[in-house]
């Protein structure tokens, strides 16, 4: 297991976790959120190819739209 945190609170995942499998254990509605890890925004079409390693420090929010 890899010690990584969630918005402020630490996880223990797999260490072949990625960033969408993540985003799933979080929220049946993965839509909704916009991700970074590190402090680098992550598109939801790069959640797949992202692998999450020890450390990391992902944030989950809602975008904000508007105009």
């Amino acid at each position: 297991m890899i010690q990584i945190t969630v918005n402020g609170a630490t996880r223990a995942v797999s260490p072949d976790t990625t960033l969408a499998e993540l985003v799933l254990l979080l929220t049946p509605l993965p839509q909704v959120l916009a991700t970074a890890v590190n402090g680098e925004f992550i598109s939801r079409n790069q959640r797949d190819a992202h692998c999450l390693r020890n450390g990391d420090a992902v944030f989950t929010f809602q975008p904000i739209t508007g105009g």
